[in-house]
């Protein structure tokens, strides 16, 4: 596999944003990943992956959160990737903002159709070893995950089907409990099929009944009481009640007045960064 090519470098906080591009074997098509590389990586950092939303790319968090202030002052190395493939031209990709390009789901696809929707195998194989071989400051031995919205899915999903492999997980406003709500429907009956059985690999509600790894690190989720998606999409307390049933602690913050937005996120981002940093640096 060829090596990324940098596209893009800003300097941030004493660090630096970096673009690359790079043709996915898994995906079939050119993606992009941002990382965030902070004074630090000098010497190897550990990494925190941050999974993006709906019709987001891997820019989204590195243009409106200002997570590279706090990555700057923990020491950690920020991976951002984009939420689909792209370029690949199926008939349909782009008719729906919340299925196709930009929609991934952080899922395998089953669906002839869809084949190359494989953002699972993506986050969880290909790309840690695209950073391993090309990016000696990063440590990929050493790494968390969170998001936003489905990205937030995708951490709590990624980390409870992969025990070990993350440090510690967190979520902003996460579709918590995707196959009973229109998102997740949509979302897995055109990737995975109409049998039902085989969502709940994808979804952290019934995921986390059945978690056998560590359960002593708490799982933090924040979620904003104005967001228009809280009630119908997204369900955290599905998850919390689940996940406590199971014997996993889930810190689930109630924020009043607080959307689905970046504004969101960005206030709250120092104290999930903060989570992170207590994981990965003990």
């Amino acid at each position: 596999m060829e090596g990324p090519t940098e596209i893009a470098k800003n300097k941030h906080f004493g660090g630096f944003n970096k673009r690359y591009k790079y043709q996915s074997r898994t995906l079939g098509c050119v993606t992009t990943f941002t990382i965030y590389f902070p004074p630090a990586a000098e010497k190897k950092v550990p990494i925190l992956y941050y999974l993006s939303g709906l019709t987001c790319t891997d820019e989204n968090v590195m243009q409106k959160s200002g997570i590279q202030r706090s990555a700057s002052e923990k020491g950690l190395a920020i991976v951002s990737p984009d939420t689909s493939p792209r370029g690949l031209n199926v008939q349909g990709e782009a008719d729906n903002w919340d299925f196709g390009v930009g929609a991934g789901f952080y899922l395998n696809a089953t669906q002839e159709k869809w084949k190359n929707w494989r953002m699972y195998d993506y986050i969880t194989k290909e790309l840690p070893e695209v950073l391993k071989a090309n990016f000696s400051e990063l440590d990929t031995a050493t790494a968390s995950i969170t998001g936003h919205s489905m990205g937030g899915h995708g951490a709590l999903t990624l980390y409870l089907q992969n025990p070990g492999m993350y440090k510690s997980v967190s979520a902003f406003a996460p579709i918590a409990n995707p196959s009973v709500v229109p998102w997740g429907k949509k979302a897995f009956s055109g990737y995975l099929g109409e049998d039902k059985s085989a969502w709940e690999a994808y979804d952290a509600t019934c995921l986390v009944k059945h978690y056998m790894g560590e359960t002593t690190t708490e799982i933090l989720i924040d979620q904003g009481d104005t967001d228009g998606f809280y009630k119908e999409q997204l369900q955290p307390e599905n998850f919390k009640k689940a996940a406590e049933a199971a014997g996993v602690t889930v810190n689930l913050r109630i924020q009043s007045g607080y959307d689905h937005s970046y504004y969101f996120v960005s206030t709250f981002i120092p104290d999930h960064v903060s989570h992170h940093a207590k994981a990965l640096l003990s």
